[in-house]
């Protein structure tokens, strides 16, 4: 191998064969299995989906009631992991929090061993149950409550707003977040999905898969960015800014949180829904004054820095939406988290059909043939 053909942070190199889901960053495509995350957004929910991307099918009538019964029975938490979670510290992240959490789940349901279709299910089932009742159960343990438990007669993503504030969310708001979790339940091999497949990879269990997946989207370079998004539009503080903010950070080459992608060389199709999702809840819950400079921003971006491929992207309007949703900052991660479990497990479960333990090779760029110095005889300059 020659110098030539390295790749910083591996782009454009492929990495495996897959099916879940498709990427067209010219056109602004989405697909999972085949079908547009347009379509998905208005029609499916996000248990449908997720069924969908783990097992390849839309499920039927009676396929999709057992799964969303299954995952209602499993809501909860083992109470040691509630106590252990106690011991957290209250200023803690909560995606720190998460991956201690999820990675705890292996302490009781591992099995280092290839799985069958039995334990394949019950994983996936667990995983989705119960990791959105440990990010609930963090936020009001930080706060001093004991956790608020499932309720089974409300749906998926409402039960979750309901655990987050003990109280029953509007209809509503229940939808739109039930979309959200839709548009961030997969997208290809971004980081936190390549770190999935390695540690998968090497048949561990898919609890440690997960927390390893969790680890990787808290940076603010991949899930931390809708966080980011929001104290930005607090530094511009009003529509007259932004113009001299993107200008500053042009010259100086700053990142400007929540445009550009790796793969989108247009509108990020996601951020899209997301904005009508926006303009949804603003319409009926309320405007908000961050949206104003968010448009702005977003057209001046384009102005800009259009020419050169950059746009919106998913976690731009993601932190708006969850922010009138009242859902605090440092939980947009989690939250992002939740639904991109459904990818991560669709991943693992895809690895485990042809595994190949991952083994990339390196350009190694030191010295060869360097003596040993003795300890007394080294001095530095």
């Amino acid at each position: 191998m020659v110098v030539g053909e390295f790749k910083p942070g591996l782009e454009g190199v492929p990495a495996t064969l897959s099916s879940i889901s498709y990427v067209d960053g010219q056109k602004g495509l989405l697909e999972y299995r085949g079908i547009s995350i347009e379509e998905l957004a208005l029609k499916s929910s996000f248990l449908e989906t997720s069924y969908l991307l783990i097992w390849g099918v839309l499920p039927t009538k009676e396929e999709l009631e057992a799964f969303e019964h299954e995952i209602r029975y499993h809501r909860r938490i083992k109470y040691r992991i509630r106590d252990m979670m106690k011991c957290f510290p209250e200023r803690g992240h909560p995606m720190d929090a998460l991956q201690a959490s999820a990675a705890a789940l292996g302490l009781f349901y591992s099995r280092r061993a290839l799985p069958n279709q039995g334990y394949i299910r019950e994983a996936v089932v667990r995983l989705l149950a119960k990791i959105p009742t440990m990010v609930a159960a963090f936020q009001q343990m930080r706060r001093g409550n004991d956790p608020v438990r499932p309720r089974d007669d409300l749906n998926y993503s409402a039960n979750f707003l309901y655990m987050l504030n003990e109280q029953e969310p509007d209809p509503l708001l229940a939808s739109i977040f039930d979309t959200c979790l839709t548009l961030h339940a997969e997208h290809t091999i971004n980081a936190s999905t390549f770190s999935a497949m390695v540690t998968a990879s090497t048949l561990t269990d898919p609890y440690g898969v997960i927390a390893s997946a969790v680890g990787t989207l808290a940076g603010p370079l991949h899930g931390g960015a809708n966080e980011e998004v929001i104290d930005m539009l607090e530094q511009i503080g009003s529509v007259e800014n932004v113009r001299a903010f993107v200008e500053k950070s042009v010259a100086n080459k700053d990142k400007i949180m929540g445009f550009g992608h790796r793969v989108y060389k247009v509108k990020d199709p996601r951020a899209t829904i997301l904005q009508r999702l926006a303009e949804q809840l603003f319409e009926n819950f309320g405007h908000d004054d961050y949206y104003d400079i968010a448009i702005k921003l977003e057209e001046v971006v384009e102005e800009n820095l259009g020419h050169k491929g950059i746009y919106a992207n998913v976690d731009f309007y993601s932190g708006l939406v969850y922010r009138k949703m009242g859902i605090p900052i440092d939980l947009f991660t989690p939250v992002f988290a939740i639904a991109r479990v459904a990818g991560w497990l669709a991943h693992w479960k895809e690895q485990l059909e042809a595994n190949r333990i991952y083994r990339p090779t390196q350009i190694y760029t030191g010295t060869h043939g360097a003596p040993y110095i003795a300890i007394e005889d080294r001095h530095r300059s």
